[in-house]
């Protein structure tokens, strides 16, 4: 009967988790939709899983209690103390699950807060992303051109916006890595650095610091000579800590370096996809008005980048929308907050740290419950003992200290078990965790902390109701 009830509690909770599951995958750029109908060959799983569980949990101590000789019985030993040491060793193996759980909980959820508040050289809260579609305007390249500087100083002067900018690509969608000509730098080397072409504000936009040189400006037409500003990485890397400005760079003169931005988004070099625990690639800049020769000349897509001036970049959304209508009727464009993408990134690492947390917590509250029954079981059969003991003059502090040693070294043993499986284990877990070593001492001795608390409180509650048992009437009950 219990276990039917708690099959029926469990699909009613399955049912409510699984939608709140598919809500947290769903992003305000991407809507995820999936078939949560019962299914019965997991409904069929889960039945023969419940039946296993009350046949051997339930069953089959009932059945081995039913072979105990009186004589032993009477005795209290033999077969009782085989299921005292039994139940004990079920105990300390749900306190070592328990706390390996607990312990990757922890590294889930500090890799996503890492992750969430990592620093990624731009601002992620007050830039408006607009994607921006020209293609219906039917225009020829340096028409192309004349339009986006209309349509960056159309969104510029919208109320509410600090400044506009444009760009071919952003730090959420990085492109693909190309070879750069360096002089100094033999062809066989590994020359490969990220692309791309912007207008003049676009790093002061993102509040990506420039740390030598200048930014773009009007002087950088198609018509004037062609130039290219740097990250730190790629002047780390290629020119070794000396100035790069004034060099030259797949031809242009390198007039800027600027903060590493970490994009995400687009292929490395390796096949696989940028993501925010890469990183910061080597990248190089370019006018747009000069960006002809490194990318199609029939591109019509552009991105431009709107700053607020205060508050949320969403509520220019209207505003900026309108502004672009108005400039230019057929584009087509879509606006979203740099940060709706961002979250939309770690919805792996945000779905896996919930998860982790809640089987933890689940863990928890199992291996309080298991070592509190084995507490009160052994309480109960030992209450005779306990008024004796009180009845001669133990204090009752002694007789919680008793209760709990028990406990102690069931907690301890689960313990020593849980830390070598831990650490066991953390190698199959080192790829998804992030700024942290998968062994980290701090969380192994956080979950340990944890545990110990649930299981001193577990075995506080029957230590503390032993310690007020009335010795006459356990004798008088003998």
């Amino acid at each position: 009967m219990l276990a039917a009830i708690g099959a029926a509690l469990g699909l009613v909770f399955a049912a409510w988790a699984s939608r709140a599951l598919v809500a947290q995958i769903s992003t305000s750029t991407t809507r995820v939709v999936l078939d949560l109908s019962l299914d019965w060959r997991v409904l069929a799983f889960t039945g023969a899983t419940l039946v296993a569980s009350v046949v051997i949990f339930g069953v089959a101590p009932a059945f081995r209690a039913s072979r105990i000789a009186p004589i032993d019985a009477l005795k209290e030993h033999g077969p009782a103390a085989a299921r005292w040491s039994l139940s004990s060793g079920l105990v300390v193996a749900q306190v070592a699950v328990s706390l390996t759980l607990v312990v990757a909980a922890g590294l889930f959820v500090r890799t996503f807060e890492r992750l969430a508040g990592a620093s990624l050289g731009f601002d992620r809260d007050r830039v408006l992303i607009v994607n921006v579609d020209t293609a219906r305007a039917r225009l020829d390249a340096p028409a192309r051109m004349s339009l986006y500087e209309r349509l960056v100083a159309a969104a510029a002067a919208a109320p509410g916006v600090a400044g506009a900018s444009a760009s071919l690509s952003t730090p959420i969608n990085a492109g693909l890595p190309r070879p750069m000509e360096i002089p100094g730098v033999p062809p066989t080397a590994d020359r490969l650095a990220l692309v791309n072409g912007v207008t003049a504000g676009w790093f002061t936009t993102y509040g990506t610091p420039l740390r030598a040189g200048r930014d773009f400006d009007e002087r950088d037409t198609a018509a004037a000579q062609p130039v290219v500003i740097l990250n730190d990485a790629f002047a780390r890397r290629f020119f070794r800590g000396r100035n790069a400005i004034g060099d030259t760079v797949a031809g242009r003169t390198v007039v800027g370096v600027v903060g590493d931005q970490l994009a995400q988004g687009g292929f490395k070099p390796d096949g696989t996809v940028r993501s925010l625990r890469d990183n910061a690639a080597p990248s190089i800049y370019v006018p747009l008005a000069q960006s002809s020769g490194l990318f199609p000349s029939d591109r019509t897509a552009i991105t431009i980048s709107v700053r607020s001036a205060a508050g949320s970049p969403a509520l220019l959304t209207r505003t900026v929308g309108a502004a672009l209508t108005r400039t230019e009727p057929d584009v087509t464009f879509s606006l979203r907050p740099l940060s709706d993408y961002l979250d939309a990134s770690l919805a792996q690492e945000r779905i896996v740290a919930m998860l982790s947390g809640f089987f933890g917590g689940l863990a928890l509250l199992l291996a309080g419950l298991g070592l509190y029954g084995i507490t009160a079981y052994a309480v109960s059969r030992r209450r005779a003992e306990i008024g004796i003991r009180l009845a001669l003059g133990a204090e009752p502090r002694r007789v919680v200290r008793l209760v709990l040693s028990r406990v102690a070294i069931l907690v301890g043993a689960g313990v020593v078990a849980g830390v070598a499986a831990s650490i066991w284990l953390s190698r199959f877990v080192a790829a998804l965790v992030y700024g942290l070593d998968p062994r980290d001492p701090t969380t192994l001795a956080g979950a340990v902390a944890v545990l110990a608390v649930v299981g001193a409180t577990a075995g506080w509650l029957p230590a503390r109701r032993a310690s007020r048992i009335d010795p006459a009437r356990v004798l008088r009950d003998s």
